[in-house]
């Protein structure tokens, strides 16, 4: 394999998946902004499930004449001509199933960015079954780029209060594997962005009416054995067990991230779904028990965050 001209070899490219839909070429827009902040070739890749052939009755086969020409690839080449500061685009054109094929392609990337719908998405679905497959199957982190479609009032990415730029990591101190935390932390470094770390925990439905005051005291105040002391043992539990798991990521290996933490009760994928309102990347890990090779299983919280987060969602897969 060739090297660079420092002698190092080079990084894997960022995939961006384009359907010839307006939401892919949005998409694209992000994947050439990750791959310059990663310093990284973007490959561009359209996969043509449908290959046109031409024949006559009782003829073989026979290509047309523009065969070597992909005219979703050549719209992308046309909507960056003349822009300036890209990173160095491959355009990468493939016949058979998208999510197979993708997925393939993916081996040999560092990230697979792509829509949440293109154009074989019907408009009641929110989340397309190559996105979904992808996601549940890519050996690389995928990220899926939400349709506008699904945004009512926000804007995806709309900033936080001040300004700031805001990844959120989602963490279940004693599941969420290291991939998935690494990943977050060196996103936000990449981005300059603050990062959001929300866990959650869960409250007996006897106690729900508490929850409001017992987020506003911090302290709790409710006596051991209760219904709210149970709740606020909980919290000051988890609130521990997350600083113990962050400990070495804010000491050692990413000191000059800022980092928010939240600990909350309730449910991790609604949090998270609220948080997506400001953020600009949510991160989720992908199941660690898979029964085969080709399961779409991922968990139900990445599901629904998949489904419903109003910004982009990156699904990171747990090596081993």
């Amino acid at each position: 394999m060739q090297t660079n001209s420092a002698g190092t070899l080079p990084a894997r490219p960022v995939l961006a998946a384009v359907d010839g839909s307006e939401h892919s070429l949005r998409t694209l827009d992000w994947a050439l902004d990750t791959a310059r902040t990663r310093g990284a070739e973007l490959h561009v890749a359209h996969v043509r499930p449908d290959s046109p052939r031409v024949h006559a009755p009782g003829e073989s086969l026979v290509p047309p004449p523009d065969w070597d020409i992909d005219p979703v690839l050549g719209a992308v080449r046309d909507r960056l001509a003349g822009r300036e500061d890209l990173p160095p685009v491959t355009y990468v054109s493939r016949d058979g199933t998208p999510s197979a094929t993708l997925t393939e392609l993916a081996a040999g990337a560092q990230l697979l960015v792509m829509g949440s719908r293109g154009l074989g998405g019907f408009a009641s679905l929110l989340l397309g079954s190559n996105s979904r497959v992808c996601a549940a199957q890519s050996p690389c982190p995928v990220v899926v780029v939400p349709h506008s479609a699904r945004l009512v009032t926000q804007e995806p990415g709309a900033r936080a209060p001040g300004g700031e730029r805001r990844v959120v990591l989602g963490l279940a101190p004693d599941e969420t594997s290291e991939d998935v935390v690494d990943f977050a932390f060196a996103e936000a470094r990449r981005r300059g962005a603050v990062l959001q770390v929300v866990s959650t925990h869960l409250v007996p439905l006897s106690s729900l009416t508490l929850v409001g005051s017992l987020v506003a005291e911090r302290g709790g105040g409710y006596p051991p054995g209760t219904v709210g002391g149970e709740a606020a043992d909980a919290a000051r539990e988890l609130a521990e067990d997350q600083r113990t798991r962050l400990h070495p990521y804010l000491t050692r290996h990413y000191p000059d991230v800022t980092v928010e933490a939240v600990v909350t009760p309730g449910d991790p994928a609604g949090r998270l779904v609220t948080a997506s309102q400001q953020a600009d990347l949510i991160v989720v890990g992908r199941h660690r028990r898979r029964l085969r090779a080709n399961s779409l299983l991922m968990g139900s919280v990445s599901n629904a965050v998949l489904l419903h987060a109003l910004c982009p969602v990156a699904v990171v897969p747990v090596r081993g």
